[in-house]
């Protein structure tokens, strides 16, 4: 079960409670890193693609996996890594089942991590979207940037860890035809985003479904960056928040252990249709 800790802002000495995020291990088991109380939480100041992620094994089967490191944003603009329990000598857990740290895999061995990260939003990423909100496209495949003709078909990743479920993600968007894929300048919320030309995609790969406000706080990110938005899920999504996507046009897919992303509204089944 996952643990909750108190956090103390170091700069608003504002102190929140903060739970750790649970993520689904490729046996089915759920999988959260263990927290460290004693230590102070460090203020995320520069941000690289390694830096993001943890080592985490599975308590149920010991498969290690990587998973985003914890996070909590503060009300007065602070982004705060939460510790977590210092890695045993074997880079895995701390002192409890299934909980650990360490760097994920190379750069080089992720499509998404070899595209440049933290560009400001002006260099190439803004994109005026259509005028019912950015849940619609502003930019398809089709055009001068793109392939011409029907696209053979998506080549998915299966879907082991946090990180497999961002890189499918990334291979979808190119194989739609968006370019220039990197790691979003924002962190979302919940889960990883990423930024391509025109679109900000969200990849949640919690246990928990979608809320309302996940879909709500993307869809008001890429308004203010002039972009469409697609949201990803590895446990779906409640049904207000398919609700709220549909008012706001943003497409919703499930993302399955074959790496296959399923669309599940019609925004989403029109974003997929793009591809033909």
């Amino acid at each position: 079960m996952p643990e909750s800790v108190q956090v103390r802002c170091p700069v608003c000495r504002r102190a929140h409670v903060y739970t750790a995020p649970a993520y689904p291990c490729v046996c089915g088991a759920p999988i959260a890193p263990r927290l460290d109380p004693a230590a102070e939480p460090a203020v995320a100041e520069h941000r690289a693609w390694d830096d993001e992620w943890l080592t985490v094994a599975c308590a149920a089967c010991g498969r290690p996996g990587h998973w985003p490191r914890p996070e909590l944003g503060c009300p007065c603009g602070t982004v705060l890594r939460v510790p977590v329990a210092p890695r045993r000598s074997d880079g895995s857990a701390g002192t409890g089942p299934g909980q650990g740290q360490g760097r994920g895999m190379a750069a080089s061995a992720d499509p998404v991590t070899a595209r440049t990260v933290g560009r400001s939003p002006g260099d190439g990423t803004r994109r005026p979207g259509k005028a019912s909100g950015p849940g619609a496209r502003s930019r398809g495949p089709g055009d001068a940037s793109g392939p011409v003709g029907r696209r053979p078909p998506f080549q998915p990743r299966v879907i082991r860890t946090a990180r497999d479920a961002v890189t499918t993600t990334a291979l979808y968007l190119r194989w739609l035809g968006y370019r220039d894929i990197r790691r979003a300048d924002q962190r979302p919320p919940n889960g990883i985003g990423l930024a391509a030309r025109g679109l900000l995609a969200q990849v949640d790969p919690s246990v928990r479904p979608a809320a309302p406000r996940d879909v709500e706080c993307l869809w008001l990110t890429a308004m203010a960056e002039s972009a469409g938005c697609v949201y990803f899920s590895l446990a779906g999504y409640a049904e207000e928040a398919r609700v709220r996507a549909d008012s706001l046009e943003v497409p919703l897919f499930v993302l399955g252990p074959t790496g296959v992303p399923r669309p599940v509204n019609a925004s989403a089944v029109a974003l997929d249709a793009t591809a033909d």
